[in-house]
């Protein structure tokens, strides 16, 4: 099993998660995890600690990508559009952006619950995903 950006998530028998990073001395949470020192610029910790982000979140904004990436990404052929949402996280306090499974913009709305998952790019490694809760 081939990952898109290894560090970034992981896919095990408890599902996929996505790896951030805490700081230690405040507890800014970052995605994707950070080394060195805290996020927040306010805070002079240079501890992080890795750190599973919660799975499931609201939608704060989505949109289709109804054209092919430009080169060195690889689309599929024939182009197939995607559907992408910005979930919040928000007992991290975070916005991450993903690809949604199963769903288009027309299934989507503001505050809907979405979960991890994952699947493959169009090149063949598989990258994190957000689908409808089961």
């Amino acid at each position: 099993m081939k990952l898109a950006i290894e560090g970034w998530f992981t896919i095990d028998d408890d599902g996929t998660h996505l790896l951030g990073s805490r700081c230690a001395g405040c507890g800014t949470m970052a995605f994707p995890p950070l080394p060195g020192p805290c996020a927040d610029p306010r805070c002079p910790s240079e501890a992080q600690e890795r750190v599973r982000l919660p799975r499931r979140g609201r939608v704060w904004s989505y949109t289709d990508a109804r054209y092919p990436p430009p080169a060195p990404y690889v689309a599929a052929e024939p182009y197939t559009p995607v559907t992408l949402a910005a979930v919040e996280l928000a007992e991290a306090g975070l916005v991450v952006l993903g690809q949604v499974q199963g769903l288009g913009t027309a299934d989507l709305h503001v505050g809907m619950e979405l979960e991890l998952t994952h699947g493959p790019l169009a090149d063949g490694p598989l990258v994190w995903m957000w689908r409808a809760v089961r």
